[in-house]
């Protein structure tokens, strides 16, 4: 995966048909996916329970893109391997999930898969700073993690903002989960985030009959997020 800050649009497959995910991941990338983004919840970490290993690599065959695990488990570090092996292009672990989240990072890169740090809604910015060399990206959880469909967090633009500062000039994506629709798109992509997630926004309306409504639904995202990157620049 060559860097660049092009906007990218990564559908949560939990808020796709469970009875038919490789249809589900198929059609979402022919209507524009950039990303398959794929939500592991453990029942602990979070209070939801969703994909193993088995399952992600089940998905890999049908997914043509990048493929974006986003670990929300704790403990984390001795589950990485068997992500990284199921086809996971990048792992992205949350801060909050051990006492060591360096070493947790050594440990996904040692697999050779990109590394993704995660931050909850109450965990600022500064925590990560000396975490940033390691990191391919920086996830912004936008809404409290667990469950799809929850309201946008607005101090999350001030602390994309601030993790922007942070970066620099090294390649290092931001990404946002949790609430990112047309209407909330706009200000992230001013605060410098470049790779949304967005489950119910994309999946609304449409199915694997009808995926069309997916395109409709990520092209209004992303002419929104480009919206606002022409007018920033």
């Amino acid at each position: 995966m060559s860097f660049d800050r092009s906007i990218k649009i990564a559908p949560s497959i939990l808020s796709a048909d469970f009875a038919n995910f490789g249809a589900e991941i198929r059609a979402i990338e022919a209507q524009g996916a950039d990303w398959v983004h794929v939500d592991v919840m453990d029942g602990h970490f979070v209070p939801n329970l969703t994909f193993g290993p088995p399952a992600v690599k089940a998905f890999r065959p049908h997914v043509k893109t990048f493929m974006d695990v986003h670990l929300m488990i704790s403990p984390v570090d001795q589950y990485i391997e068997a992500y990284a092996e199921a086809g996971a292009d990048m792992i992205v672990a949350h801060y909050e999930a051990g006492p060591h989240p360096h070493r947790t990072l050594q440990a996904i890169k040692a697999t050779g898969a990109k590394c993704g740090i995660s931050l909850n809604p109450g965990t600022p910015a500064s925590a990560i700073e000396y975490l940033l060399d390691l990191c391919d990206m920086v996830l912004v959880m936008s809404v409290n993690p667990g469950f799809g469909g929850q309201k946008f967090i607005p101090s999350s633009v001030q602390k994309v903002r601030q993790v922007r500062q942070m970066i620099g000039d090294r390649e290092i994506h931001i990404q946002v989960d949790g609430g990112v629709d047309p209407n909330t798109v706009g200000p992230l992509v001013e605060a410098g985030a470049d790779c949304f997630v967005a489950g119910s926004a994309v999946f609304k309306g449409g199915s694997v009959d009808t995926p069309e409504v997916y395109g409709q639904n990520m092209r209004a995202i992303r002419a929104a997020a480009e919206g606002a990157l022409k007018a920033a620049q």
